[in-house]
């Protein structure tokens, strides 16, 4: 990461709007720059892998979104998950595992990720490594990123991304 902002990107995610009329589909496509998300904003992202697989769907994001009122408490506006997936990807796995609060961010081409010097190749494709920051009025205040960073890691290393970790540092 070259320096404590956060890279200026475009998210396209598609967000569901007024129902169908006649058959039509009721998603529409929206351009979300990444300034809009963190400026004049107290913000916690996480990002992770993929979406459906265990550790992601069991833990990391349920986790999150079971603890985001107590992130609000400590003064954050918003909770981002982030992963370079599809955005009907996105959307179907929060609706999939039930969840409420947290904010849903597909990367979908992996441009933010890779500005963020998060990039790495998994198998067949590029995905994020996991990592979770706080990010004041567009500010990487702090970045906590899982340790043995590499292409094709033959692990999942999670241990300092959870949101355990992200209370108790800013409750200091």
């Amino acid at each position: 990461m070259m320096s404590n902002k956060v890279p200026e990107v475009i998210f396209r995610n598609r967000i569901r709007g007024e129902k169908g009329v006649a058959g039509r589909n009721p998603f529409r496509w929206v351009d979300i720059p990444s300034a809009e998300i963190f400026s004049g904003k107290n913000i916690v992202i996480f990002s992770l892998p993929a979406a459906f697989t265990e550790t992601r769907s069991t833990n990391h994001l349920p986790d999150y979104d079971a603890k985001y009122d107590e992130l609000k408490s400590l003064g954050v506006d918003e909770v981002y998950c982030l992963s370079v997936s599809a955005p009907f990807t996105m959307l179907q796995w929060a609706k999939n595992i039930g969840i409420k609060n947290v904010k849903m961010l597909p990367d979908g081409q992996g441009e933010f990720t890779r500005l963020m010097g998060m990039l790495v190749k998994k198998e067949f494709s590029e995905v994020s490594w996991r990592y979770s920051a706080h990010v004041v009025n567009g500010e990487i205040q702090k970045l906590f990123t899982e340790a043995g960073m590499m292409d094709d890691c033959p692990d999942d290393p999670f241990e300092c991304s959870d949101v355990d970790t992200m209370i108790s540092y800013l409750k200091k």
